[in-house]
């Protein structure tokens, strides 16, 4: 089973620091690109970075600056290095990736998710 699990979520203080990271599992052949969504209350999931398998990476404009995506490759995980947080990234976040895998001896190509989880900016 090909799965995304994610971990390092939890309660911070405004300006304070958190590390979400993301490990893809399974039988992986490769991996495209890899991103991280975020959806609060009442709100669409949105994009906040993204990085392809060459390094590239790319930001919601609300978080440049502040937020820092990269990826151990070898590792299979994503990571999302969020620094001066502010009461307005308070969500759930997810890890997304473009993964090709085997099963029953074929390739397969699939954009998975992770579970979730809550990252909450409060005094």
């Amino acid at each position: 089973q090909v799965q995304l699990v994610e971990s390092g979520g939890g309660l911070v203080q405004p300006g304070g620091s958190l590390r979400l990271s993301c490990a893809a599992s399974g039988n992986i052949f490769s991996i495209n690109a890899m991103g991280w969504y975020r959806q609060s209350p009442g709100k669409q999931r949105e994009l906040v970075a993204a990085i392809t398998s060459g390094g590239s990476t790319t930001y919601t404009d609300s978080v440049k600056g502040r937020f820092t995506i990269s990826r151990d490759n070898a590792k299979n995980t994503v990571y999302l290095q969020m620094n001066s947080l502010k009461p307005e990234d308070t969500a759930v976040y997810y890890c997304n990736a473009d993964v090709t895998y085997t099963r029953d001896g074929r390739f397969r190509k699939s954009g998975l998710w992770g579970q979730g989880t809550q990252v909450t900016v409060s005094s």
